[in-house]
């Protein structure tokens, strides 16, 4: 029997509800409980996949081809559990599905409304796919309060009485703020939002009060006796260093011991916090130190490369060096070669990554052949490995190679390709076709070409799976001018039509990969090629 933890987040938004569940997740992991963690979005759109990366940060893809909220992202990486459709779900899904349902008749005339059948839908969601989890953490999006959310939290109140005693806890995150004119923590917000979230039937079990300052033992009794919780239930979250020692902070703080109490488990293992131990360790106590400079469209909004961030972490964690970040606006670069080089020379290695759209790929370009010429380590992810290959048809002689998502062009060494093969059979799309089903989501298999630097990063694999998020491929008939100017084809889809990979081998390190790697990598097990990236690098840096 699957035991839910629901989590709702209070005052203000941001608070790192996710984080939290993430670390949550990862502790009782680390006691031997198998955990599977949800996220319920209230926004209308159906998915995150066609929201600017701007208004809601990334976009994170599953292997099964969803395009979910950046939060399932923290999921992954701190739990290892690769997450599915079925972990998260938005009201535009909910509403969509119920609306299909009402025009096929399937409420056999009923009048449709919000409670029992919106309420009814999250519930089935919340409850479906439980397998043989011990525990299913459920995330409730946005902050008590808000008009958007109430039809989910009517459907954890009604989950928590029709669910078996002992069943299901409540974990309210909080803010108790600190008033530097005062000097003091106040309670009072915290006290609130704990009302609000009565006032809609639901008590919380455990209060997280994030705070920048030490909650003290006087306050935190303060918030247990008006919130109506134990004092022991009130866990302090203070700011951590690093995203990586907030399961270890909260371990300290009781919270894991603090929830199997809600639940009366008594015989928990202790928990083994080795790894962890291990990432903090690596992460406060690198060898060595880089620069990565990352030539990209969404630079204003570092959240709109999350995993991105994570996984040169994780490379530099795989490493012992410590990762600089340099975000570098690739509209910068856009015919102004004094400012490219006061850019670029200083970095150890160039990443120019995914993105969507026209502004800025000559920069992006420019980019590339800096890294091309300069021999500093390049990596390209997606839209990036598409402008190396641009880049390397127009230094074959080839001036006017573009892509078709930027216009009209006589060299389409970038297109739609509107048919491949996968394991389910021959996929198809249609270049006018709505934004949110003309994309190749979700893992695909890739062939390796055994002889090459990248099956040799894969440890001599020659088939790899990995997850992708584009609408436009790589022209393999372009594979002959650009093998002639130097970037081979060193991975192929298994019908041999979409190029996947490509490098240089008379580059210290020169990778385009289509995928999108960043996806699958986590702190305790860095992905290859970051970790490969990072150690060109590092080699870089003693080199200048």
């Amino acid at each position: 029997m699957a035991r839910y933890i629901f989590i709702t987040g209070g005052v203000v938004s941001s608070l790192g509800k996710g984080l939290m569940a993430a670390s949550l997740g990862a502790l009782l992991q680390a006691r031997g409980y198998k955990v599977r963690i949800r996220k319920f979005d209230p926004y209308l759109n159906v998915d995150p996949g066609t929201m600017s990366p701007y208004q809601h940060g990334e976009v994170y893809v599953t292997d099964d081809g969803a395009e979910t909220d950046l939060d399932l992202g923290h999921y992954e990486r701190f739990t290892g559990v690769s997450a599915r459709q079925s972990d998260n779900i938005t009201s535009g899904r909910v509403y969509q599905d119920i609306i299909a349902r009402e025009r096929r008749g399937d409420y056999l005339g009923a009048t449709v409304q919000v409670i029992p059948h919106v309420t009814d839908a999250i519930k089935a969601f919340a409850l479906a796919d439980q397998g043989d989890h011990d525990f299913i953490l459920c995330e409730i999006g946005g902050t008590v309060g808000d008009i958007e959310s109430l039809p989910f939290m009517e459907a954890i109140r009604q989950l928590r009485n029709e669910l078996e005693p002992m069943q299901t806890l409540s974990v309210h995150v909080t803010l108790v703020p600190y008033i530097s004119a005062a000097g003091e923590l106040k309670t009072k917000p915290t006290q609130h939002s704990v009302r609000e979230l009565a006032s809609l039937g639901i008590k919380p079990d455990i209060l997280l009060c994030r705070c920048e300052h030490p909650l003290p033992e006087s306050e935190r009794r303060k918030i247990a006796q008006f919130c109506n919780v134990r004092a022991e239930a009130v866990i302090p979250a203070l700011d951590a260093p690093s995203i990586y020692s907030v399961p270890l902070q909260y371990h300290r703080e009781g919270l894991d011991a603090e929830v199997l109490r809600g639940f009366g488990i008594t015989d928990a293992r202790d928990p083994d916090l080795s790894a962890w131990e291990d990432v903090t360790d690596r992460y406060f106590n690198p060898e060595g130190e880089v620069t990565v400079g990352v030539v990209g469209k969404y630079v204003g909004l570092p959240d709109a490369y999350k995993s991105l961030n994570e996984a040169l972490v994780h490379g530099g964690l795989a490493n012992r060096t410590k990762v600089n970040i340099r975000w570098i606006d690739a509209e910068l670069f856009e015919g102004d070669d004094e400012e490219l080089a006061a850019k670029l020379e200083p970095l150890h290695a160039i990443l120019v990554p995914g993105g969507f759209g026209e502004r800025g790929s000559e920069g992006k370009i420019a980019s590339v052949r800096f890294a091309r010429q300069r021999k500093v380590p390049f990596f390209g992810i997606c839209l990036g490995m598409q402008m190396a290959c641009i880049e390397g048809v127009r230094d074959a002689g080839l001036p006017t190679a573009s892509s078709t998502e930027f216009g009209a062009t006589d060299e389409p060494v970038v297109g739609i390709i509107t048919e491949w093969m996968s394991e389910d059979g021959l996929q198809t799309r249609e270049a006018g076709g709505d934004l949110g089903g003309t994309m190749r989501l979700g893992a695909y298999e890739a062939k390796l070409d055994g002889n090459s630097h990248v099956s040799a990063i894969y440890g001599g694999a020659h088939s790899i799976s990995e997850r992708h998020r584009h609408r436009y491929e790589v022209n393999a008939h372009y594979r002959d001018a650009l093998e002639k100017g130097g970037l081979v084809f060193s991975g192929m889809s298994p019908d041999g039509l979409l190029p996947e990979i490509v490098e240089r081998p008379d580059h210290p390190w020169f990778v385009g990969v289509q995928f999108h790697p960043e996806l699958k990598s986590k702190p305790f097990d860095p992905h290859p090629l970051f970790a490969g990236f990072i150690a060109a690098a590092l080699h870089q840096s003693r080199l200048v």
